[in-house]
This record gives structure tokens, sequence and C-alpha cells, in this order.
């Protein structure tokens, strides 16, 4: 390895004097390389290399596979391993394990004849080994350090596992629950949306300088996907997206604005395409606003296949004009499709792509390389001791307990069921599929954690209360359907029947409360795992009507990775745990909330419908011109005749152990002047019997402006804590930048008019009401 190591440094070391510092020179209209760290000695040698570079080989850095064409040594004798042997694959991706790793890079280095490193990436979505809950789960704690946190766990693991370039976060938002990949973002809110974007990105990076990659722990982020991904019509996976370009960019475009500004280095296109332009060949998308508008000097990546999914789209007419389409609109790399290995030489040699478009391209995937270190050691990810220290240490497996503690959402507690006491004698019966369910606790996109370690309910009840007053008995009362993911359709074989009914309503009548667990099998939801019917599958609602038939409290906790349809367990049931997929911790985490060793404190950052009808349903809606008022019904207004128009539960909702009421809303001044600022405050206290958790709410409405605005929007947030009885005084400041928008020529100014404001517990908390004027 040493040998190998030294001909890099000697290659550089020959070429460098030899080329003027800068970017790569063109005229016209060729292509600028703008590079992502502005570093001249960086520059300096990623053209030093570039020069020394012949068509090929640059072509071949812009080629991503799959890291299983080498196995035990020796690259196998596939399409892959044959592009490997002539030099020509930049990166591979979802290969883990330091000694693996090297073993490939080594493979890398002996055929590339210039000894570029390659880059290795995986898909970490939350977590490696150690399972965080699921992003939108976490993004309910609306904690962004305990965000950064997991993130920076996440990417110490996976760098200590010979990962150098992570496919997250995933920023899309998302606003329509059938999409199953909702479980991967933020939520709904741009702005919500848009500060965990910045958080995820600064934890998977963990630069303590801007562009500071030097250190063994860095990881390259990636925001993705670019763009309109989450409002895919009808919440059908890959399916088109049609919006215009005043929503485009206010609700969509901002999470990846703000994970540009934090520094993230590559983005990941989508697969849809947007108002008839396939994200891969958009360029509106990557070169207006993404280079020339935003500056960004990274990389881009496409997703799994998409250069030659733009075929299928009816876009290009096969591969070859696909990736003409592809490379033109500024996509630096392919993941999978083999369109720029196969197609690009023969398209300059053609005349159709001209050798600058590539060297900028290359550019920016050489500049990664040595911005990671990997020229002056390819190595150093691939550390096995330190994989050894690193990977699930019990520091970790703490993080992820606190981190799901935080992440579950209590949404229902009549008559305070919850939480089960452990010095009250109990007789408490564990009914349904999920309080032994093993499998499903880490969610979609768990990566490489290990499914068999993930603690169940049932023991995390059992060591919760193993010398307490409450006693258990179980009977699992129904099974869970699966899919058949050949067929997409739910298996006939597997459709459970009412036969474990019986065993279950007769424990249910032997016990003085009820505990049923139930959800979605784990790929109900994720990629390419849509619902049309977000009901709890199968016949789990069906059994939960017969329980609530014995007379007995009910306590539901529900295990599932996207807004459900609970319009008959909200008025049904005593108590509701939306726990979603809580990671390798599950079970104890849940069972910390359950017994009040934690007293719950996450808020809903997606609304809940009341059925599939309302959907796509979220808070910031605009009005219409014959707005339904509640407290005041009226015929031929904009509502339905068959539901109400609010959601069952409404975006920044969830409920505490303890009570909290706020009181006092205050305002400094009733004008806000440009270039000035005021305050908003409100008294909060703690009216409950126990310590708890809030996270209090400004949202903003203008009420009148050169385009329709919506009703409120979120505009600031802090999470407190309060002992019980005590008050905290909770302030905001308001500027004249908290209220620019898009105005009628999509120009992003704050215009002057009157405003409300609104401190509370939720977006449906209107309790606090505050009026100012923006004057000029």
């Amino acid at each position: 390895m040493r040998k190998i190591k030294l001909s890099i440094v000697v290659i550089l070391g020959l070429v460098l004097p030899l080329v003027s510092c800068g970017n790569i020179e063109s005229t016209g209209n060729a292509p600028q390389w703008k590079s992502y760290s502005g570093d001249p000695v960086i520059e300096r040698k990623v053209d030093s290399v570039l020069n020394l570079m012949t068509l090929e080989e640059k072509i071949g850095q812009m080629n991503q596979y799959s890291g299983n064409f080498a196995v035990t040594g020796e690259v196998a004798e596939t399409k892959a391993g044959e592009y490997l042997k002539k030099g020509m694959i930049g990166s591979t991706f979802n290969t883990f394990g330091a000694d693996h790793i090297r073993m490939l890079q080594e493979q890398n280095l002996k055929y590339s004849r210039l000894k570029i490193p390659m880059l290795f990436a995986a898909d970490v979505i939350h977590g490696l080994e150690t399972t965080f809950p699921i992003p939108l789960a976490e993004a309910c704690s609306w904690d962004l350090e305990l965000m950064e946190q997991s993130a920076r766990i996440a990417a110490e693991e996976a760098t200590a596992s010979g990962i150098a370039w992570n496919f997250a976060p995933m920023i899309d938002i998302a606003r329509d629950p059938r999409w199953g990949r909702v479980m991967e973002g933020a939520g709904e809110d741009p702005y919500l949306g848009s500060l965990v974007a910045r958080a995820r990105v600064k934890g998977f990076q963990g630069i303590e300088t801007y562009k500071d990659f030097s250190k063994i722990n860095t990881m390259m982020a990636t925001s993705k996907h670019f763009v309109g991904y989450g409002a895919a019509q009808a919440g059908r996976d890959y399916h088109s997206v049609d919006m215009s370009v005043r929503t485009l960019h206010e609700t969509y475009l901002p999470p990846f604005k703000a994970a540009v500004d934090e520094g993230v280095t590559s983005f990941m296109t989508a697969f849809n395409d947007l108002n008839g332009v396939p994200c891969t060949g958009n360029k509106y998308l990557f070169k207006e606003i993404l280079r020339d508008q935003w500056g960004f000097g990274g990389m881009v990546v496409t997703d799994y296949t998409a250069i030659q999914e733009m075929v299928a789209h009816g876009f290009a007419r096969d591969i070859k004009h696909a990736t003409e389409l592809a490379i033109d609109a500024g996509i630096d790399m392919d993941m999978i499709s083999e369109g720029f290995v196969t197609c690009l030489k023969e398209l300059v040699e053609e005349g159709k792509v001209s050798e600058k478009q590539i060297d900028v391209a290359v550019s920016r995937i050489l500049e990664m390389k040595f911005l990671l270190g990997l020229f002056d050691d390819p190595f150093k990810y691939c550390d096995a001791e330190r994989q050894k220290k690193t990977v699930m240490n019990p520091e970790y497996l703490k993080a992820a307990r606190e981190v799901a503690q935080r992440s579950i959402v209590l949404l229902e507690n009549k008559n305070n069921v919850l939480p089960l006491e452990k010095d009250e004698p109990k007789r408490v019966a564990l009914i349904g599929p999920f309080v032994k369910e093993r499998e499903s606790l880490n969610g979609e996109w768990a990566i490489k954690g290990d499914r068999s370690k993930s603690v169940t309910l049932m023991e995390g009840l059992q060591e919760k209360y193993r010398d307490s007053q409450v006693k258990f008995s179980y009977a699992q009362g129904t099974s869970l359907p699966v899919i058949d993911r050949t067929t997409q359709k739910v298996s006939t074989t597997t459709v459970p029947d009412r036969s474990g009914f019986p065993e279950a309503i007769n424990l249910a009548r032997n016990s003085d409360v009820i505990l049923v667990a139930m959800g979605e099998k784990y790929h109900w939801s994720g990629e390419a795992a849509s619902r049309t019917d977000i009901t709890l599958p199968g016949n789990q609602r069906e059994l939960l009507k017969e329980l609530k038939k014995t007379g007995k409290p009910i306590i539901l906790v529900l295990f599932n990775g996207r807004p459900l349809d609970l319009s008959w367990e909200a008025e049904n049931m005593d108590a509701i745990v939306e726990a979603w997929y809580p990671g390798t911790m599950a079970g104890h985490a849940v069972a910390d909330v359950l017994s009040g060793d934690y007293n719950p404190s996450a808020k809903l950052v997606m609304t809940f419908p009341r059925n599939v009808g309302q959907i796509p349903i979220f808070y910031n809606v605009k009005n219409t011109g014959r707005p339904f008022d509640e407290n005041n019904p009226a015929d031929y207004r904009s509502s339905y005749i068959d539901s109400p128009n609010s959601p069952v539960y409404p975006f920044g909702y969830g409920l505490s152990y303890t009570s909290f009421e706020y009181t006092n809303a205050m305002i400094s001044s009733k004008k806000l002047e440009r270039g000035g600022d005021l305050t908003v405050s409100v008294d909060v206290t703690n009216t409950g019997n126990m310590d708890g958790e809030e996270v209090v709410q400004l949202y903003i409405h203008d009420k009148v402006g050169s385009v329709v605005r919506p009703v409120k929007e979120l505009k600031g947030f802090k999470k407190i804590h309060l002992k019980k009885g005590e008050t905290k005084a909770v302030e905001f400041t308001i500027d004249e930048e908290m209220l620019k928008m898009y105005n009628i020529d999509m120009e992003w100014v704050a215009e002057p008019g009157e405003f409300e404001a609104w401190i509370g517990a939720s977006s449906a908390d209107e309790s606090n009401h505050l009026e100012f004027s923006l004057v000029e």
C-alpha cells in the first residue's frame, strides 16, 4: 500500500508546479467550474490531475456502481468489474466494512493508471448500525441539536466503516401521507424543514471550519431529492409533479437552499418529472437555480438509474439521448444507468457534448476526493480497529434511546390513563402484533441496522416493570399482513384472520387495562410503498372494536412510518401513543414514556387527516373567497358535506403528562419599521403535577398581500423545560426578514401592511392573538 500511496504523491508533485492556479478556463458559453471550497491549492491539484487524464478516464470518474462487483479480493467478471479494470469507476455505494472497502480500494488503485481513489457512498438515513428513529419521527422532537447529534453519530459509525459520502438527508417537503417516503423527511413545513435540513447536514458533515473535511469522521452529505419528489400526484411514488413556480419557490425549494447555506457538498436528482421535464434533465433546476442563483459548487449525482428512466418518461429517445440531456442539465455522476460510461465518448466525438462539460463535472468529483483527503490516504476511512470501537458502542445506544423518547408523540390521554405508574397494582393485557415484533422496529432504510438486535416492546416493558406492581399477560390477537414486493400487492397468503381474537378478548376481560401495540410492517412505508388506504392494515381496527366492547381502558401504541387515518381510534381509544419506528432501542424508549420516566414532549410535523379524501392536507393553506367557519357554519362555503375540514390531529400537536397554560401575550410595538424589529412574548406555566417540556410555536399571517397568503405560517419555536408550577416568559423577535414573501412579480420582499401573530401549543391554537403593522 505504501507504493500506491507514494505514486499518487509523485504524480501530483511532478505536475503541480506546471499548472497555473484557478478554475477551468473557457470562453463564450462554455461551462465554467466554480469550486466548492474556493481553495486555490485544491483547485491547482484538481487541474493537475485533470490535465493528465484521458477522456475515458474522465468519463470513468463520472460512473457510479453498486459495490457488489468485487467480493473476494479480485473483481468479478461483471460489466462493473470490467470497467474497474479500465480504471473507469469513480464511486461505489452500499458496500460496508473497513476491511471490505480497503480491499475494493486496493483493487481500484491496482487498475487506475493515475491512482485516483474511489469514493464510497451509502444511504445512511437514520443511523448505520445504531439505528435512530426514522427522520419523520425525529423531526417531531423539534430539537435541532438532537437531530444534529444523531446525524453525527451516524457519521461516526459510517466513516469508521469505510463510508465517506452519505446519500442523506432527504429534505423533500411532504404533505401526502399516502406517499411512503414521508418517513425519510421532516414533514410538511418549509420553515421547520429548512432548519432540520441544516441540522442534519451539519451533523453528517461534522465540519468545524466551513468546508474543512480533514478529519477521519467527516463525510459528504447529500441533499435529496431535487426537487418536488414529495408532491408526487396521488401520493404514488415516482409519479409526475405539476406545480406553479410560486409553489416551487415558496414551499419545496427552501430546505434545499438552507442545505446549500449550511455547506452541503452534493445534491441528488429526483425521479419525478417537474412540470413535464424529468428532474435529471432539468436545466432550470440544476443550472439556473442551483448553480447560477445559489452558487452551489459541489457535486450532483443522479438517483438510481434516473438517466435511463428519462427514456421511460418519454423525454429521451434512448440512453444516448438521455445521457446528452443529463450532462447538458449539469449532472456530474451517473448512478447505475451506465449512460455516461457508454455514451459520453461518442457524444463528444459527434460534437453533441464538449469535453469542457466533462471537465467541469470531473473537476467537481476530484475536488471532493481531495477535500476528503483520499488522494493523501486512499484508506483514510478503512480502520477496522476504529470500526470495532465505534459501532454500536454504549454511548451511542444511550443516545438512540434518548432520541427515541423525544420522538414519541402522545396523541390522546383521556382520563389520564397514562402513565402506567409502577407502584399502582394493575393487570395489563398486552395485545397486538407489535408487542413482540422486532423486525419492523428500525423502519425502512435502516441500512446496516441489525433488526435482530432491536429491543421489542415486550422486552422494554418487562425490564421497566420488573419489580413493580404492574403485571403483564400477552395474546397476539392478530398478525400483520405483508406486501408481495413483486406484485406490489398485499400477499393473499398472509391476510390476517380472526382466529386469535377470542384469546385476546378473554385476556382483556380479565385485566384492568388493555395495552394494544399495532401498526404497519416496516416495508409498508418507505420507497415504493404508497398506500391508498392509510387506516391500520389488516383487521387491526376490527380487533380494536372487539376490545372496546369489554369496557376496559385501552392504550394504543402505534408503530408506523406515516400519518394514519385514526378517525375511529381518536374517538374510541383512551390513550394513543405514536411511537413511529423508534430504532434499535425501541422497546426501552416506549417503556420510558408509558411509565412516565420520560414525559412525552414531541409534536407532529405532519397533519393527520380524517380520511384520504382530505389529502393533501396541511396547516398553512390559503383562504378561498368563501372560507368556512366551523363556529358559524353556512351553506355554499368551502367545505365537505361528509367531513369537517379540520384534521384529526394538526401540525404542531402533541400532548404531555402535565399541562401548560399560555397567558399574558404581549407585543413591544404595534408598528414594525423597515430595518427594525419588535418582540412578542407569552408566559407559559406548567400547571400539572409533573416536570415537562413544551414546544412553544410562533405563527404569523400576512392579512393582505399582492398575492394570497397562507392563513398562518410557522416563523419560530422554542422548546422549553418547566418544573411543575414553574412559569417562563418566552420571547420571539420579529423583523422584516421574517415577513418576506414572493410578491406578484416573484420578488423576495416584505410588503407593508397588517399582520397577526399567534403564540401557542400547535398550529390550531389561536388563543394568544396579537396584531402589528409593517410600515415604510
